[in-house]
């Protein structure tokens, strides 16, 4: 098995930035808490605070891809419709 990494960028409308937060910070808990997460790091830019960032670890792309399956990302996409400007994902593999 493959181990994957995943890097997401997601950038939020100015006057939405606290809620594009809070709705990310709830993902954490329970997507560390899934089958095949090796780590699940929420970061947010210095200078520019409507840029959001997730670098995520997984044990093989199967295991991320039943976690993109899950209702609570759902329920994100659900909760900051309209709030986010631009997402942005790569899949990576790790070669050093």
């Amino acid at each position: 098995m493959t181990k994957l990494t995943v890097v997401a960028h997601i950038v939020a409308k100015e006057d939405k930035v606290e809620l594009v937060k809070t709705a990310l910070l709830k993902l954490i808990d329970v997507t560390r808490a899934e089958e095949g997460c090796i780590n699940y790091d929420l970061h947010q830019d210095n200078q520019l605070a409507t840029h959001f960032m997730f670098y995520e670890s997984w044990e093989s792309r199967e295991l991320w891809q039943a976690h993109m399956g899950n209702s609570h990302l759902a329920e994100y996409v659900e909760a900051t419709e309209g709030a986010v400007t631009s997402f942005v994902l790569n899949e990576m593999t790790h070669i050093s």
